[in-house]
C-alpha cells in the first residue's frame, strides 16, 4: 500500500506534486480521470440503465467541457443517483492541510488561517488526507435556505475567543458551498432556492467573491456545481434567475425507461426481493412485466398528471409489496417456497396510490379505482404478448358452461392447483409463459392464475369483487367497487365463474 506524505514537505517531494498544483482543477481532475476510464474501455455510471445512448453521452461531454450543469427531468428520474456517481471520477485521495475547515490545497492555499500555518510551520505543517466520496456535498434547496447555510456567517463567540475584529475571515463559520472547496457541490431541486441565494452562488461562479454582514471575503472556490430541478418547476414553484443559468454550461434532459426490458432491468436491480426467513421466493418472468407495464400504462393515462410523472420508484415499491404478499402467504400455508401471483399486485394497492398524482377525472374516480385499472390493463398488455393467436376458447366455454371456481388470496399452491384441474384446457395453456409439467405447484398456480386474469381483463370473463369471474354471458353487470362492497384484504377471494 503506498506510503501518503504526512507533511508539506514531504508533498512537495513525492508525485501527488503533480496533482495539486494549482493549474489543476476540480474540473480538470474530473476530465483527466474520465479520458482514462474511457480509453480503458471502463463502464461509466455503472447501476444506470437506460441512459447509455441519451443521458450518458451527454453528460461526459459536460465533463470533458469543464462545465457546470443541470439535470432536468420529473420525478424518480435517477437524477441524484446519477450526480452521486460523478465521484467515480475523482482522484482516489485528496491531500489538504490539516485542520482546514475548507480544504486547503497545500500548494495553494486559499483560507486565511491555511496561510498562516503554513507561514508558522513551512514544510512541517501537517498534511491529511480525504477520500473522494467524502469530496460530494448535496444540498435540497428549499425556500427556508439562507446565505448562512450556503456561504457562511460572521462567528461572534469565535472572534470573542480568540481575541479578533469582527470582520476577519478568521471569525466566519463557513457554510456549505466553501466547505465542498475542491470537490463536487450538488444542489437538488434549484428553482426552489430563494433568489437571493442564487445570486450568491453566482457570484461564487463569477467572482470567486462573497460578502458576509457586509464584510468582502475573497474566496476564489475550486469546485464544481452540479443542479437538478423537474422542468415544471421553472414556473410552478420558482424560477433560475437568469445569469445563474446563463453560467450552467450544459442542461441536460433525463428520462424514464424507454424500454420495458429497462424498467425491468432497474427494478430488478433496486428493489429487495431476496429475502432472509427461510422463505424461497421465485418471481416468474410475467410477474415482473407486467408490474413493470404498471408504470408505462400510468405514463400514458389521463386521468394521471404528466407534469408529476410516474416515478420509477412506483414499480420498486409495488415489486416489494408483491414479494411480501406471497411471502406472507407462504408463512400462513406453511410453505418453504413461494411465487407471487396476480392476486398479490391487488394486495399491493397500497404501494401505488401514493406514488400517483391524478387528475381530476382521476380524482372523480379516487387513487385506488385507478389503480385497479392500471393493473388490469397491465395484465392485459403482457397477456397479449404471450396469447396472440393463442385458442383459449376451451377455458372460456368451462365458464360459459356455468363452471365455477373460487380462489382465496391465502390458498397453498397445492390447493390452488387442484381447484383448477377442472377447468378444461387451463393447464394446458401456460405453456406460452414457459411453464412446463416439471416446474413447482406454485409457478403452475401463479402462471394458471395470470391466464384467468388475461381473459378476464380482455373482457372473455368477467369479475365482480363479490361475485368473483362470472361467464361471458353475464358480463353485462357493473362490477361492485370495493367501497361499495369492502372486503378485508386477506379475505379477498377471486371466483371464476
Amino acid at each position: 500500500m503506498e506510503q501518503l506524505p504526512s507533511t508539506l514537505g514531504e508533498l512537495k517531494k513525492s508525485d501527488w506534486a503533480r496533482r495539486c498544483s494549482p493549474d489543476r482543477s476540480v474540473k480538470d481532475e474530473l476530465r483527466e480521470n474520465l479520458i482514462a476510464k474511457i480509453r480503458s474501455g471502463e463502464r461509466l455510471f455503472p447501476g444506470v440503465v437506460g441512459y447509455e445512448d441519451t443521458v450518458v453521452p451527454q453528460v461526459i461531454n459536460a465533463v470533458l467541457a469543464k462545465h457546470n450543469f443541470i439535470l432536468l427531468g420529473t420525478r424518480g428520474q435517477a437524477k441524484t443517483k446519477l450526480i452521486r456517481m460523478l465521484t467515480t471520477l475523482l482522484d482516489e485521495q485528496m491531500p489538504y492541510i490539516a485542520g482546514s475547515e475548507i480544504r486547503d490545497n497545500p500548494l495553494a492555499p486559499l483560507s486565511q488561517q491555511a496561510k498562516e500555518q503554513i507561514a508558522a510551520l513551512g514544510d512541517e505543517t501537517p498534511i491529511a488526507w480525504m477520500h473522494r466520496d467524502a469530496r460530494y456535498v448535496e444540498k435540497l434547496a428549499t425556500p427556508d435556505v439562507t446565505i448562512a447555510d450556503m456561504i457562511g456567517d460572521i462567528d461572534p463567540i469565535k472572534a470573542a475567543k480568540q481575541g479578533r475584529e469582527i470582520g476577519s475571515e478568521l471569525t466566519v463559520h463557513y457554510g456549505l458551498l466553501p466547505r465542498a472547496n475542491r470537490g463536487i457541490f450538488a444542489i437538488n431541486e434549484l428553482p426552489d432556492l430563494a433568489g437571493k441565494i442564487q445570486v450568491g452562488l453566482f457570484n461564487i461562479m463569477q467572482e470567486g467573491d462573497i460578502q458576509i454582514k457586509g464584510y468582502p471575503v475573497r474566496l476564489p472556490l475550486d469546485i464544481v456545481l452540479v443542479f437538478t430541478a423537474n422542468p415544471d418547476d421553472y414556473t410552478a414553484r420558482g424560477k433560475i434567475i437568469t445569469p445563474l443559468k446563463d453560467r450552467i454550461g450544459s442542461e441536460i434532459r433525463t428520462h424514464y425507461p424507454h424500454s420495458l426490458d429497462h424498467g425491468i432491468a432497474i427494478t430488478q436491480q433496486e428493489a429487495w426481493t431476496k429475502r432472509t426467513g427461510g422463505i424461497a421466493v421465485t418471481v416468474p418472468k410475467f410477474i415482473r412485466e407486467v408490474v413493470e407495464a404498471i408504470a408505462f400504462i400510468a405514463r400514458e393515462d389521463k386521468k394521471i398528471d404528466k407534469r408529476s410523472g410516474v416515478s420509477q420508484r412506483l414499480p420498486i415499491s409495488v415489486m416489494e409489496s408483491v414479494v411480501s404478499n406471497a411471502e406472507r402467504r407462504a408463512l400462513v400455508a406453511m410453505e418453504v417456497d413461494t411465487v407471487p401471483r396476480v392476486v398479490d399486485l391487488y394486495a399491493a394497492l397500497p404501494s401505488m396510490t401514493g406514488k400517483i398524482e391524478l387528475e381530476y377525472e382521476g380524482e372523480l374516480k379516487g387513487g385506488e379505482a385507478v389503480a385497479r385499472e392500471l393493473i388490469k390493463a397491465a395484465v392485459g398488455r403482457v397477456f397479449t404478448q404471450y396469447f396472440d393467436g393463442v385458442n383459449v376458447g376451451m377455458i372460456v366455454k368451462y365458464f360459459e358452461r356455468g363452471g365455477a371456481l373460487k380462489l382465496d388470496e391465502g390458498t397453498s399452491s397445492a390447493d390452488m392447483i387442484a381447484q383448477m384441474m377442472p377447468v378444461d384446457g387451463l393447464f394446458d395453456k401456460i405453456a406460452p409463459l414457459g411453464i412446463g409439467v416439471g416446474e413447482s405447484d406454485a409457478m403452475r398456480a401463479a402462471a394458471a392464475e395470470f391466464v384467468l386474469e388475461g381473459l378476464y381483463a380482455h373482457r372473455r370473463i368477467s369479475r365482480s369483487e363479490e361475485l368473483g369471474f362470472m361467464g361471458e354471458d353475464r358480463r353485462g353487470r357493473q362490477e361492485e367497487s370495493p367501497e361499495e362492497n369492502p372486503q378485508p384484504r386477506n379475505k379477498r377471494r377471486q371466483q371464476f365463474n
